[in-house]
């Protein structure tokens, strides 16, 4: 109450009576050290309502987790520690930023997805339970975020997967922003996880008032249902906690009004009267509190001590495992693995991009057991699964197409491409394994909250977006994607990456595998494109896709009149357009620029060799809209691109009418150096 009450804003209701549940799980629970956040032996904590970030925020200092009282003094004000949303890698001991309600579900369940790879892949033989790689993932969500669909396609998936190390709290007191939840949210929520094959429990703090019992705080009674939850290994563990908002308030619990707002001086104050507390004072914490808090020290040192030692006697036992474990705590990539990458010869017939990176994959599959992915039910067409590898699924799901184990390294998502994302973030914040995720790029707007949050915590994830323009062909402008290069190109920190053909593609994903600091998304074609001779016949090495963009066609004749930068597919407009040019006398240069956000980062000194200031005619050639390229082709360039959605037809028919042409690129260059020499 007080640190909302100072700042003037945020959420202190949820926080109020979520307050003894989290110091429960915090100080009895889980298995986690104050002085090591970052502990692998830890158990994960997701606060999903992250709205109510005090919450944790509060247990994080209770617990000597490197939070003062004057950082709670200081919530959502600039330079905290404490931001208004709990952010990754700014505070220690917040497992992921959570805000969007719902991802911190999804994330959860990610998180022991992950849990459950890690120990497949180290001590798959070690009895249920005694594995130093086992832990339990627990989770607090909202009415809110139970609403969202993101988190019901990931319990979906979670009920599936029988992820048993997964314990969440419901807080169950219907009361949002826009007060009784009874105006738009009235279903049963435990049956329907039930529904999904979770375990469900319900533990009442709330009391039937019409007989005349009180709000009691049953914390031995949620006790018991954790250890309970923790007993069900085969199934994910929901337990529905019902609450009164803001309790003891004497006004504001059970209102609107106090999730989303400062109580005001008078509350608080009739509040800490009911608490038994001073009202004059503020930020009271007793030394003989804080010292028996601070006590999750010494039992996170013991924990962690014990755990060290178990630790010792399995890498003892399994020297290549542990090796692998070493390698793998900081995602660094063997030596030697870049020689499986597949070469492929050139061919003007081509390879479409997504059949090109289904085989960097399945060539890279036995050099990084830490790669695993798959797809939203487009396998096939996503060419995303490792060939060789077990499915992850739970025995009794293997079907007649595919077969596996929960500890298998082929992720079917199903058509879930929301919780995909959100769930793939859980899994790299797991850390030890590089995760990928395929659907078509149209359907990254399903995605796009997950690959932002992906963004803004660094983490590196990877999508798998096929089917990345009107060259689908027949299915129609509602998965032709046209706007979605410029809309995920303007997420900060994301890497978008559109290989030119084949050799491109095997050298992105190369690069992307060696960032482990930020997501990449892979816009890859479903028709076919030519794969070009690098090296040879004026061709530059495909190597300069890592630089995000390069000469691949210097001008015939020396310097250039005009330069055609191009991605994808349209490379081989610009390619044969340069030809067209050179027949009227006119030096066109070709640069390929698989990914903006590669070529940005590049010294200036390349970027001006790439693309000399002196060289004012440009054009650019994506089959998108063009928004974002006037900054790299100026003001007397020009831009090839498609500002209206496209229609169902075969590709090359969708080309020609829309004016995705070569014939299209020479005219725009020619326009181009006549406004240049204007």
């Amino acid at each position: 109450m007080d640190a909302v009450q100072k700042v003037g804003n945020g959420h202190p209701g949820t926080a109020m009576s979520l307050a003894p549940a989290a110091y429960l799980l915090f100080q009895k629970v889980m298995r986690h050290d104050p002085a090591d956040p970052t502990w692998e032996g830890r158990d994960r904590f997701v606060l999903s309502a992250g709205h109510s970030s005090i919450t944790l925020y509060t247990q994080l200092y209770l617990g000597g987790f490197g939070l003062e009282l004057a950082d709670l003094k200081a919530l959502r004000t600039w330079g905290s520690l404490t931001p208004g949303h709990p952010e990754h890698g700014h505070t220690k001991g917040v497992e992921t930023t959570t805000g969007p309600l719902g991802q911190g579900v999804a994330n959860a369940v990610g998180m022991a997805l992950a849990a459950r790879r890690k120990r497949g892949m180290y001590d798959a033989k070690a009895r249920p339970g005694r594995s130093v790689f086992d832990h339990h993932v627990y989770a607090i969500c909202s009415d809110g975020d139970l609403e969202e669909g993101v988190s019901a396609e990931a319990a979906s998936y979670a009920g599936h997967q029988q992820l048993g190390n997964l314990v969440m709290v419901y807080d169950l007191n219907r009361i949002s922003i826009e007060g009784d939840t009874n105006i738009a949210f009235t279903e049963d929520v435990g049956r329907r996880f039930q529904a999904y094959g979770w375990h469900v429990q319900h533990v009442r703090f709330t009391r039937d008032v019409t007989k005349g019992q009180d709000y009691h705080e049953d914390i031995p009674a949620l006790w018991d249902a954790i250890q309970q939850a923790k007993a069900v290994t085969d199934k994910p563990s929901l337990i529905v906690l019902h609450t009164i908002i803001a309790w003891p308030a004497p006004h504001a619990q059970n209102t609107g009004a106090s999730h989303g707002s400062a109580l005001g001086a008078d509350e608080v104050a009739a509040t800490k009267k009911v608490l038994g507390l001073d009202p004059k004072r503020s930020f009271a914490v007793a030394r003989d509190v804080i010292t028996h808090t601070r006590k999750l020290k010494a039992r996170g040192k013991e924990l962690h001590r014990s755990w060290n030692a178990d630790f010792t006697k399995w890498a003892k036992a399994h020297p290549d495992a542990a090796a692998l474990h070493s390698r793998l705590s900081d995602l660094s990539l063997p030596d030697g693995w870049t020689s499986a990458l597949p070469t492929f010869k050139p061919d003007p017939k081509g390879m479409s991009t997504r059949k090109a990176s289904g085989a960097v994959l399945n060539a890279i599959v036995g050099e990084l057991p830490e790669l695993w992915g798959g797809s939203a039910d487009l396998a096939e067409s996503n060419n995303t699964t490792l060939e060789e590898a077990a499915s992850v699924t739970p025995d009794q799901w293997q079907t007649s197409s595919w077969s596996g184990d929960p500890y298998g390294r082929v992720l079917h998502f199903g058509i879930r491409e929301h919780a995909m994302g959100a769930m793939m973030n859980g899994i790299a914040l797991s850390g030890g394994t590089r995760v990928f995720g395929g659907t078509f790029l149209v359907f990254s707007d399903y995605m796009r909250p997950s690959v932002r949050l992906a963004a803004l915590m660094g983490l590196p994830v990877t999508y798998v977006w096929t089917h990345d323009s009107i060259g689908l062909g027949e299915d129609g402008p509602t998965h032709q994607p046209v706007e979605h290069l410029a809309a995920l190109r303007a997420i900060p920190g994301l890497d978008v990456v559109r290989p030119a053909d084949a050799a491109e593609t095997a050298v992105c994903w190369r690069t992307i595998l060696e960032h482990t600091d930020r997501p990449a998304g892979l816009a890859l074609t479903r028709q076919n494109v030519p794969m070009w001779p690098h090296g040879k016949d004026g061709f530059a090495s495909a190597r300069g896709a890592a630089r995000g963009g390069y000469v691949l066609l210097e001008a015939d004749g020396g310097a250039p009149d005009v330069i055609l930068v191009a991605t994808g597919s349209e490379v081989q407009l610009a390619v044969e357009a340069r030809s067209l040019l050179w027949r009227r006398g006119m030096a066109a240069r070709v640069v390929s620029m698989p990914c903006r956000e590669w070529f940005d980062a590049q010294p200036r000194s390349y970027r001006d060799k790439v693309l000399p200031p002196s060289v004012r005619a440009r054009v650019s050639v994506e089959a998108g809209v063009a928004q974002g390229w006037r900054e790299v082709v100026g003001d007397a360039g020009r831009c090839v691109s498609l500002e209206h959605f496209g229609a169902s037809a075969d590709y090359q028919t969708l080309y020609d009418e829309f004016g995705l042409t070569a014939q299209a690129v020479a005219k725009a260059a020619r326009e181009s150096i006549a406004a240049a020499g204007a």
